[in-house]
């Protein structure tokens, strides 16, 4: 493995180039097909750099270089966006790049699909820590079988459902099959997102690590850490040992602490999270550091979308505290249990007693969907219009905390980081 966790931002181009190069000379390529999977756009990627560096250093010596959009179940990048996010144009497509192909993944269609393996009922037991017991089959995108090579280009943030995103993560949800997706959503969503979010070593990082061992197509992955300006960390090597590096450097860069709890906290919304979906990383990364009682407000103007691909299936649930759904199994067990571990995650930990449900915090939607659909899902509603952001920024004190670019950076109280050391 080669890596680095200090990337000067002046020349962070330079230093990828050099890194990637000292990487790829090893491994045999010549003539061999080649395929890279890399984030959507819901991620900080900085893709460009990696785009212009695989290109230069492979195209010339292998047959193929193609690129899988690992979407798990957004929705799926239209041509034009596409070529933004690798950033070239499209007359740079149709010429210098013209023998690269882009492919979206999509969950949920059998045909794009090939079952790999299973893992066992005891193994799942045993990985989940007893919190899933049944046998899981393991299916994943075909497409990777067409090719010798697969290089994973992976930005490594903390994450609410497997501890830290990244790795082979990109295998398992980014182009796994649904049944895999939800079953590790849901045993994230049990154990909760305080418990897990920022978490090296969790039940659902196992179960994609075991996962991910069924494929025998060779892998290598790109694991690297950005912070306000550009890549800073890049270690590339086996998704395992690559990504663990870049956890490590993340957890340094990415969790900020804080003396004490907020009641009220404006997270802004950066304009990749497109709909509530993904944009529930404003809560998932300030849950903890806000006050019992609490407001998270997810401020964002441009979403106008619970979820362009499940938003029907959420309408249906609306949104609950987990002990809504596990004290009420017998009307929920047959539902997605995708669709809960969303549900669940966005509206905090909480309890379901007698009837009655209490999420330990509010959660407010400050977007352009309506307050009738935000009453219909068990979310609250403030007008966008009447928040003055800079008089909120100004306004800033011990009981009011206001995010920008919110969802990238995890925030934890700094007793929890004093109780984690000892």
């Amino acid at each position: 493995m080669v890596g680095r966790d200090n990337i000067p931002h002046q020349n962070a181009e330079d230093e990828i180039y050099r890194l990637s190069e000292q990487a790829l000379v090893e491994l045999p390529l010549d003539g061999k097909r080649v395929l890279v999977i890399i984030p959507d756009t819901t991620r900080h990627a900085h893709l460009p750099i990696f785009f212009k560096t695989l290109g230069e250093i492979l195209s010339p010596k292998v047959k193929a270089l193609d690129y899988l959009i690992a979407t798990g179940t957004h929705h799926p990048l239209e041509d034009e966006i596409i070529l933004r996010h690798v950033g070239i144009t499209a007359e740079e497509h149709s010429s210098k790049y013209a023998k690269t192909r882009f492919f979206n993944h999509a969950h949920n269609d059998p045909a794009q699909l090939r079952t790999i393996g299973m893992i066992s009922a005891s193994d799942m037991t045993e990985l989940s820590t007893g919190l899933f017991t049944d046998a899981v089959d393991i299916t994943i995108n075909k497409r990777i079988f067409d090719y010798d090579q697969l290089i994973v280009v992976s930005p490594v943030v903390p994450h609410e459902t497997v501890g830290f995103a990244g790795g082979n993560k990109y295998f398992f949800p980014g182009i796994g099959g649904e049944k895999i997706i939800e079953t590790f959503h849901w045993i994230g969503a049990l154990i909760t997102n305080p418990a897990v979010n920022g978490i090296k070593d969790t039940p659902v990082r196992r179960v994609i690590n075991k996962a991910a061992s069924l494929i025998s197509v060779p892998r290598i992955c790109f694991a690297y850490v950005v912070d306000d300006h550009s890549v800073t960390a890049l270690f590339i090597g086996s998704p395992e040992e690559a990504w663990g590096r870049a956890a490590d450097v993340s957890s340094r860069i990415h969790i900020k602490y804080v003396d004490h709890g907020y009641p009220q906290i404006l997270g802004l919304a950066p304009e990749i999270y497109d709909d509530i979906w993904v944009a529930g990383k404003v809560m998932y990364k300030h849950e903890p550091i806000v006050a019992d009682g609490g407001e998270v407000i997810i401020y964002a103007p441009h979403i106008k979308e619970i979820s362009y691909t499940h938003g029907k299936e959420i309408r249906k649930v609306g949104y609950h505290t987990r002990d809504y759904f596990t004290k009420q199994w017998d009307r929920f067990s047959g539902m997605s249990k995708l669709i809960l571990a969303h549900s669940t995650n966005v509206k905090g930990i909480g309890t379901f007693e007698n009837g009655i449900e209490r999420p330990r915090v509010q959660v407010t939607l400050a977007t352009s969907i309506s307050k009738e659909v935000c009453e219909a899902v068990n979310l609250g509603y403030v007008d966008y219009r009447s928040i003055n952001v800079a008089e909120w920024k100004a306004n800033q004190n011990g009981d009011l905390l206001v995010v920008e670019n919110a969802g990238q950076h995890l925030y934890r109280l700094r007793e929890d980081k004093k109780l984690n050391a000892a």
